[in-house]
């Protein structure tokens, strides 16, 4: 069954509609992101859940119980937030205490509830220390083990690890799926960065304009991604406007460029459709005339990321990026003339409607409160 439930969440401020019906089943001990950009309602629908705000309408029901309407303090939830929130007048150990200290557990119950906690979290050297001695990473591992701390029935993170740099952030990302996946607890986890969100979840929820534009696993949300957005927003994706021209054969033109795509075959003739093309799928080399699946254009950039380089490609109207080994593609340097080979059994395809085509850039309003 089920163990956290959102049913058709609505909440609204003002004019702008930051969540419009959202719906979401966890089963207990799951990680689920929720993954999208500035403006989506992702934080708006944490913010719900933790009690902190209420819903214009629908219910959140956790083990089985409604709690749409119950205090923030009578949730149980565990909150981490994105400017950590530690108390600075108080150790990492006094941090960490701080709601067993207020639930009235016994002190020596609690003593070793902080130093189970501390040692989980890799601090148990630190526990005397207060935050302004401690790094950014460090506090945000005080302050996960103080959400911890009061076994909280689920755990919510609130874009924890936007403030750390880099490095810090895949090192702390890990251990916040191991402790997660060693304590067994229910997850919830608020970022717009989407490998941060394939790393680590179980589920992931993609969302746009206050809606869950699409849910699954990580692999499925990567290669088989159900709308435009999501196709554009978890990682990168080649998009090729074109029509059905044979659907016995599969062929789109793409203007005035004909491609076979097996997802095309049995789509009705001359319906307009969205070719999607991951970088990795595409295949470069020296132009030579060849047929087949082939766009040829020019090397417009090169952009070096360590043993892959990314090449953006300029076919006739169309921009392509193909990602390909480094040191094969230094001999394809810019002005270079290629040929550009798609996958016609690997390519997704979509309908294309009107409003098919958000703008990842854009921002749909201030929902994210």
């Amino acid at each position: 069954m089920p163990y956290l439930e959102l049913q058709g969440l609505e909440r609204d401020f003002g004019t702008v509609k930051a969540l419009d019906g959202i719906d979401i089943s966890l089963g207990e001990g799951e990680f689920l992101s929720l993954l999208g950009p500035s403006g989506c309602g992702k934080t708006t629908a944490l913010r719900l859940v933790a009690g902190f705000d209420r819903p214009d309408a629908g219910t959140i029901v956790v083990d089985g119980k409604d709690v749409t309407r119950v205090a923030p303090n009578k949730r149980d939830m565990g909150m981490v937030f994105q400017a950590y929130s530690l108390f600075p007048n108080m150790t990492a150990r006094q941090n960490v205490e701080f709601g067993l200290r207020v639930r009235g557990q016994d002190k020596p119950d609690r003593r070793k509830r902080v130093d189970d906690l501390l040692e989980l979290v890799g601090l148990a050297h630190a526990g005397d220390r207060y935050p302004h001695q401690l790094s950014g990473g460090m506090q945000q591992r005080v302050a996960l083990a103080r959400a911890l701390a009061i076994e909280p029935r689920v755990l919510l993170l609130d874009e924890p690890l936007s403030a750390l740099d880099a490095k810090v952030r895949v090192q702390l990302r890990e251990e916040i799926r191991r402790i997660q996946l060693e304590l067994g607890i229910t997850t919830l986890y608020v970022t717009h960065d989407q490998e941060e969100a394939l790393s680590v979840s179980d589920h992931v929820a993609v969302m746009y304009r206050g809606r869950i534009e699409q849910m699954g696993a990580p692999a499925e949300m990567y290669s088989a991604p159900a709308t435009p957005f999501v196709a554009e927003f978890i990682g990168t994706m080649n998009r090729l406007e074109g029509t059905v021209v044979d659907p016995g054969a599969g062929t789109v033109d793409t203007g005035g460029r004909t491609i076979t795509v097996e997802a095309a075959r049995g789509k009705p003739r001359g319906a307009r459709v969205l070719v999607l093309v991951r970088p990795e799928t595409v295949q470069v080399a020296a132009a030579n005339g060849a047929g087949g699946n082939t766009l040829t254009g020019e090397v417009l950039t090169h952009t070096f990321l360590g043993p892959v380089t990314r090449l953006r490609i300029l076919s006739g109207e169309a921009s392509l990026i193909a990602d390909m080994p480094t040191a094969r593609a230094a001999a394809l340097p810019p002005g270079s003339k290629v040929d550009a080979s798609l996958p016609s059994d690997e390519a997704r395809l979509l309908d294309l409607t009107e409003e098919a085509l958000p703008e990842i850039g854009e921002e749909p309003g201030p929902a994210d409160r």
